[in-house]
């Protein structure tokens, strides 16, 4: 079976690494950690079992299918879209479970192979882990947002980002991208656990985790889903760059350029993430029609929200620049260590390169002499 998932970062990889004397006891610690995947998979056979029985399938189809459906009639018929509603956590604990398994899958096939042929130390084994399981989900995601601002309208229409607020009606993929990005970040959650990442490494998970879902939730919940579409497509191209750079820098220690192509991507999406937020939650939605708060109608359009809206990204943003600041710097002081390393053992090659070495006695006209005037023998050399 999948022997178990991945660490999100720092973890100590799949079951496959870990090589174990006897089996564990059943339902014990160690049983649910390494195969935590297969039970989950047994899960999401049952539910899909439950679509081909009559009095289950409508319970089954909860877990498999975004609820909380309008249909509205239109010129071009009806339209069907959707709403959040409670009944939310239940397909996106079934995303969990399939997350989970996708997860185990990426790392069991494809991370596990390369990490046996890198041989890494188990830091950096840890680091690949979560660059390679990243890679996979925002190449994915840069992908899906950008298929959904090409077909919604956004790129033809900006002001659609703002205009007709609240946006409570959903269109399918759309609802469905928030839900699986939420379905991903908490699966981050348990994975802490079944991987046994580092203690150290914990608090700088929780943080990446919990950023991730308050902005996302955020979006969701106060009906800005347009901007975090957008915003998510910009967050998206700047991780898959930098992970991919991680990935080719342990693959091989030479590729840097990578990395200087990550920074002027990261300085980039930042300032338009600014930018973006500022126009539409700062001037575009002062503009609009609603401005009240109103829970049933889905309106939080408030002063005070968009201020409390605006301060979150703008932290965050300033946030994430200090530690790009930071890790370059780290990178330069390095650089400059190794460079000095380098100069130094130059000096020392290129000094012994000077010292000559000398045959005992003196030189005349090209020859040398031995001390009583003669000049040594030549030595006969053996054929081979």
């Amino acid at each position: 079976g999948i022997g178990g998932g991945t660490g999100i970062g720092g973890g100590t990889g799949m079951a496959a690494f870990r090589k174990r004397s006897k089996n564990p006891p059943f339902l014990s610690q160690e049983f649910l950690i390494h195969n935590h995947a297969d039970i989950v998979s047994c899960l999401v056979v049952l539910v899909l079992i439950g679509l081909m029985f009559e009095v289950t399938a409508k319970t089954a189809f909860m877990f498999i299918s975004p609820q909380n459906n309008v249909s509205t009639t239109t010129a071009d018929g009806d339209v069907v879209y959707y709403l959040y509603g409670t009944s939310d956590f239940v397909t996106i604990l079934f995303y969990i479970c399939i997350t989970i398994i996708f997860h185990a899958v990426v790392q069991e096939y494809a991370l596990d192979k390369l990490n046996k042929r890198l041989h890494l130390s188990k830091i950096k084994h840890g680091k690949l882990n979560e660059s390679g399981q990243l890679i996979v989900l925002h190449f994915s995601s840069a992908i899906w947002a950008f298929l959904i601002i090409v077909t919604e309208g956004y790129v033809t229409n900006p002001s659609s980002l703002w205009e007709k607020y609240p946006h409570t009606d959903l269109s399918f993929q759309v609802k469905f991208f928030y839900l699986c990005q939420l379905a991903y970040w908490t699966h981050s959650l348990p994975e802490l656990y079944f991987q046994r990442v580092r203690k150290e490494e914990i608090p700088r998970q929780l943080q990446y985790i919990g950023l991730y879902l308050l902005h996302i939730a955020g979006a969701y919940l106060l009906n800005l889903t347009r901007l975090g579409v957008v915003l998510l497509l910009l967050q998206s191209v700047a991780e898959l760059q930098f992970h991919m750079a991680r990935l080719f820098y342990f693959i091989n220690e030479n590729n840097q350029k990578f990395f200087s192509a990550w920074a002027v991507i990261f300085v980039v999406t930042r300032l338009m993430t600014l930018t973006l937020a500022v126009l539409v939650v700062g001037f575009g939605l002062s503009r609009v029609e609603h401005q009240t708060f109103d829970i049933e109608r889905g309106i939080f359009n408030t002063l005070p929200i968009r201020l409390c809206i605006l301060v979150t990204v703008c932290v965050t943003q300033a946030w994430m620049m200090w530690r790009f600041i930071n890790f370059q710097l780290r990178r330069w002081r390095e650089f400059r260590a190794e460079q000095a390393s380098r100069r130094k053992i130059t000096g020392v090659v290129a000094a012994r390169g000077r010292v000559i070495r000398r045959e005992p006695g003196h030189h005349e006209n090209g020859l040398i002499k031995s001390e009583n005037g003669a000049s040594p023998r030549a030595r006969k050399t053996k054929s081979p």
